[in-house]
């Protein structure tokens, strides 16, 4: 739940073009979005369907939280007219507009001595600690609480709640909006005092989680046990409630307006938050239209390091991956008073990233969901946007990936290590410009890898140690570093033949590496933390084990580049097929400087060389926020390559 605020800004007339060899994508609104967020009380309407008009959004955030004020929980008849009101307004004008809704949160207002809260009508249905304590907090806990207020956390498994709840969801869809948004469906471990609580252990959830597994949760386990199979049940039980609780939503929304798209605002990134709080973006994705991502490595763009900023794009890349071809929306921010720093700087850095990402930008201003840091830049980058979109949302698809396995349970269980080797895989394809594919559990059936990296997996299932059996057989490389396969998904010991290395053993195209020297890499990158990129090296890395593991990936596996990316250091580079069609997602980070400079060093004498490419293929490069220009190709060896022109921010570079 956040704090609002709003301002009206400059005229500004809309204008759409589409490139020609893009159009015709058949994707819904929810890929196209560029958003910010506004009130929608009856007399704001205009003001935003003004905003939506003149900054060049799509798809309107409104806040009329039903379920997250008590007072309208009590009684939402006057926020459904304004949300139908506000439905309809954007259709009138081809638009769309999602409504935002809390999630597990309750906010009671005015309070005084006797008057109602949500706490003193119905104290069973807020979340607890293992001792006892209610969830319950005020405005020295949270920002946006007001003064005078009190702000619950409600157990998801509290049925008369739960049945109003579904009620009040129904209603809203029945409005005609586009979308209910969700905001930070989590069991309260996020705030002061709460973070190692694996709360809750109220009486309603602790009675549902014995009825699942037989385990008392006030008992039989002590909570941030690892070693204790009962608390990993546990884990898995918080993940898969969230889960449940938004699958629930989307049902009750689509029985009576079934495009009604559900969105969820989830904070976690890929690391150890989300096991603690329970809403995994992983697990949550197959349950919603789309996941909304207040993710923010090194707080916001203007106070970013380059490690941060690679850090930032690998978690992007990652939503993708698990989107599985739904869209990713970015809540995130640009700027919070850096006095260096030009906040349109800080917004066109963001969005440039996010672009080259493939996700979908948010403008807020400093670190509330409405607003902007500047206007004018928001207008100006949001046109471009829409110019572009059919290229910028279009499906990525491999053209020659090395793909690197994410695994959701040895993240879960393993956070501490298993982030940083991931992510240190991940730094090493990317700064070496290899093609990634990231694959998961759900998608290792259809990637077009032929190599797969396994960065300290220690946990992996009997199917998924089939799949990468299978994988084998099919003649393709498997490649894997530290404790690969120790556990099962359960964060069970294998031993015996159910060892993972033993059933590899004298295949070929099987390699493991000792150690995890990708983690030390990483760690080592993290050090350079505010150094332009690049511009150092990164020292201190275990040197011979990246030699040996990339030794692994470039010669043993044989690895051969669709598109090979010469001069780009300072850039992060994804190349991939759009359409069938080569192309280059170029953002360039060389320079900046975490609150100092947000402007880069232009990034020159990139040089492309496409591995099949017609000689008398077409070469198109867009700079970020800028026009096409039509490069001049030639052939060397029979091979196309192309000398690109100097790249400020970012460019897409793509073939016809």
């Amino acid at each position: 739940m956040r704090q609002r605020t709003f301002r009206s800004p400059l005229l500004f007339i809309a204008a759409f073009a589409l490139l020609p060899c893009f159009q015709g994508m058949t994707q819904d609104w929810t890929h196209f979005v560029r958003t910010s967020g506004h009130g929608c009380d009856i007399d704001q309407l205009r003001e935003v369907m003004n905003d939506a008009r003149q900054t060049h959004l799509f798809g309107i955030e409104v806040d009329n939280d039903i379920s997250g004020r008590y007072e309208s929980f009590l009684n939402p008849e006057k926020k459904l007219q304004a949300i139908k009101a506000m439905a309809d307004s954007a259709h009138a004008a081809g638009n769309y507009a999602f409504i935002y809704n809390a999630g597990l949160e309750c906010i009671t207002e005015n309070l005084q001595p006797g008057s109602r809260s949500f706490l003193r009508d119905h104290p069973d249905w807020v979340q607890r600690n293992r001792e006892g304590k209610p969830a319950v907090f005020s405005s020295g806990d949270a920002f946006w609480i007001p003064e005078n207020s009190e702000d619950v956390w409600i157990t998801p498994y509290a049925p008369e709640w739960r049945k109003i709840y579904m009620e009040q969801i129904r209603k809203i869809a029945a409005t005609g909006i586009d979308g209910i948004y969700i905001d930070i469906p989590y069991w309260m471990t996020h705030f002061e005092g709460w973070e190692n609580t694996w709360a809750s252990f109220d009486e309603y959830t602790v009675k549902e989680f014995k009825l699942r597994t037989g385990i008392d949760a006030m008992k039989d386990f002590t909570p941030g046990d690892w070693h204790d199979p009962d608390f990993i049940a546990w884990v898995d039980f918080r993940i898969n409630t969230l889960t449940e609780f938004m699958a629930e939503i989307d049902r009750n929304a689509k029985s009576v307006n079934p495009a009604c798209k559900t969105i969820a605002e989830i904070y976690p990134g890929i690391g150890e938050e989300a096991p603690r709080v329970g809403a995994d973006v992983f697990d949550m994705y197959p349950a919603v239209d789309a996941i909304a991502h207040e993710y923010n490595v090194g707080e916001n763009s203007a106070r970013r390091t380059p490690a941060e900023w690679m850090e930032y794009m690998i978690g992007m890349y990652t939503f993708r991956a698990f989107a599985d071809g739904k869209p990713s929306w970015m809540l995130s921010y640009s700027w919070d008073g850096e006095e260096k720093i030009k906040p349109a700087d800080a917004i066109e850095n963001l969005m440039m990233s996010q672009v080259v990402a493939g996700t979908n930008s948010w403008d807020a201003r400093r670190f509330v969901m409405s607003g902007s840091n500047d206007y004018e830049a928001r207008t100006r980058i949001y046109q471009w946007i829409a110019a572009n979109q059919q290229l910028i949302y279009a499906p990525r698809e491999g053209a020659s990936p090395v793909g690197v396995y994410f695994s959701p349970k040895t993240r879960n269980y393993f956070s501490w290590d298993y982030t940083d080797s991931y992510l240190g895989m991940m730094s090493l394809l990317i700064n070496h410009h290899i093609e990634f594919e990231i694959i998961t559990p759900r998608t290792i059936d259809k990637a077009k890898s032929r190599i797969i990296l396994l960065p300290d997996v220690r946990c992996l299932s009997a199917d998924e140690t089939e799949m990468l059996s299978k994988w084998v057989k099919e003649g393709k490389t498997l490649i894997t570093t530290g404790e690969t396969g120790r556990y099962n998904e359960k964060r069970i010991a294998n031993t015996g033949e159910k060892r993972f290395s033993d059933q590899f053993k004298g295949q070929s195209l099987t390699h493991f590496i000792k150690g995890a020297p990708e983690t030390d890499y990483f760690r080592s990158l993290k050090k350079c933390t505010n150094d332009s990129v690049f511009s150092t090296g990164f020292t201190g890395s275990n040197k011979k084990g990246v030699e040996d593991l990339m030794r692994s990936i470039v010669e043993d596996a044989n690895y051969k580049p669709a598109i090979m990316v010469q001069n780009a250091g300072g850039c992060i580079t994804q190349s991939c097929l759009v359409k069938g069609k080569p192309a280059i997602f170029i953002a360039n980070f060389s320079g900046l400087k975490s609150r100092e400079n947000a402007v880069q060093n232009p990034a020159k004498d990139i040089v492309l060389t496409f591995e099949k490419a017609a000689k008398a293929s077409k070469v198109t490069m867009i700079p970020f926020a800028g026009q096409p220009i039509e490069l001049k190709p030639y052939m060397i060896n029979g091979k196309l390559t192309v000398h690109l022109p100097e790249i400020l921010r970012g460019a897409i570079v793509f073939l016809e």
